[in-house]
């Protein structure tokens, strides 16, 4: 069914469509044929949302299972009747996306297509309800919009909870997301510092045989969080910050002994740290702070014979208790190129 279609033969292909729905004695009644047709008020974003050869609505074509014919300011879409209905939603997420001011390229794209299995689409396109402000983080140099279900959720209990526990396979945005948020609230003035921090576990903590001082040691480590504060932030705005103290990026053992107080802080990888560890991390809470603890609990690297996990073992613990909030990504979350999240899903039934 999935097809890629040549536009200068559209109405060929169209046929050949329909007749396939007709003559198909397989199909149910879930397969019933609808055609919609959806009218575009800004047209000085069509070219964007249609993309260059029309290579976007190839895209929604392509992973539905529809037939889409657009000219001028107008779209008809052909298919079975859900597909046909979470193209449209689709379309129109991607239309208010352009409208807003944000870029629409093929992840842009995906990410819609798999938000509109979820029942409540029209309120994650707007990110919420209507007359209510948006859901998005704005740093320097860009503005982040939720890209899944879980994504919504997550950027929700980024401003509402003291800790948030962000779980699930890599690729969901836990880290970014976070990276972001505390950006937003540093250049805000929400917070006074940003630290951020992962276990340098590579090396069990033990740095002193790796050469180069100590800022030489650990950067290797600490690249993911680096490469997602670049990202949020103008690189002279990055130096300079780290230079005054204002941003803090180390391993987990230098938070011992420490109370972070106004300050925004993160925690990657925790699912290599130990129960101990956690413990000590998660105590150095303090006044007008907010704490991120971002990790796969499936993914530990810690060697053999070490405790459990700290992750694992701080869920166990502190799941349900008031002012920390529980953001479980899945599979279906990845947000990188689609087929992360497939090697992310065959990994996870082999193990199972």
């Amino acid at each position: 069914m999935a097809r890629k279609f040549s536009r200068s033969h559209e109405d060929a292909a169209r046929n050949d469509w329909q007749g396939a729905l007709r003559t198909d004695p397989h199909r149910g009644d879930q397969q019933r044929r609808a055609r919609i047709e959806i009218e575009f008020d800004e047209q000085t974003v069509l070219g964007a949302l249609f993309g260059q050869f029309d290579q976007n609505l190839v895209q929604i074509e392509n992973r539905l299972g529809v037939y889409i014919s657009a000219r001028g300011n107008k779209a008809v879409i052909e298919g079975p009747d859900d597909a046909v209905a979470r193209a449209r939603d689709v379309l129109k997420g991607m239309h208010q996306r352009l409208r807003a001011g944000h870029e629409v390229d093929a992840g842009a794209v995906e990410s819609l297509i798999m938000m509109s299995h979820e029942p409540t689409l029209e309120g994650i396109i707007t990110g919420a309800p209507e007359g209510a402000p948006p859901i998005m983080i704005r740093t320097r140099k860009k503005t982040i919009v939720p890209r899944s279900a879980t994504q919504i959720e997550y950027m929700r209990a980024l401003v509402r909870d003291d800790v948030i526990f962000a779980l699930g396979p890599a690729g969901t945005g836990k880290t970014y997301l976070a990276v972001a948020q505390a950006v937003a609230q540093l250049i805000s003035g929400s917070v006074q510092r940003l630290i951020l921090s992962r276990p340098a576990v590579e090396a069990g903590e033990r740095l002193g045989f790796l050469p180069g001082d100590m800022k030489e040691k650990v950067d290797p480590y600490l690249r993911p969080l680096y490469d997602a504060l670049y990202d949020c932030m103008p690189p002279e705005q990055v130096e300079r910050r780290l230079a005054s103290g204002e941003i803090e990026i180390a391993p987990i053992a230098f938070m011992r002994g420490r109370t972070l107080a106004d300050a925004f802080v993160i925690l990657d990888e925790a699912q290599n740290t130990t129960p101990m560890q956690m413990k000590m991390f998660l105590t150095r809470f303090g006044q007008n702070s907010r704490m991120v603890i971002c990790g796969d609990p499936k993914q530990t690297d810690l060697p053999g014979g070490t405790a459990a996990s700290g992750l694992n073992d701080a869920v166990n613990r502190l799941d349900g208790v008031d002012g920390i909030g529980m953001v479980r990504f899945k599979v279906a979350d990845v947000v990188r190129h689609p087929i992360v999240g497939r090697i992310v899903e065959a990994y996870e039934g082999k193990d199972e």
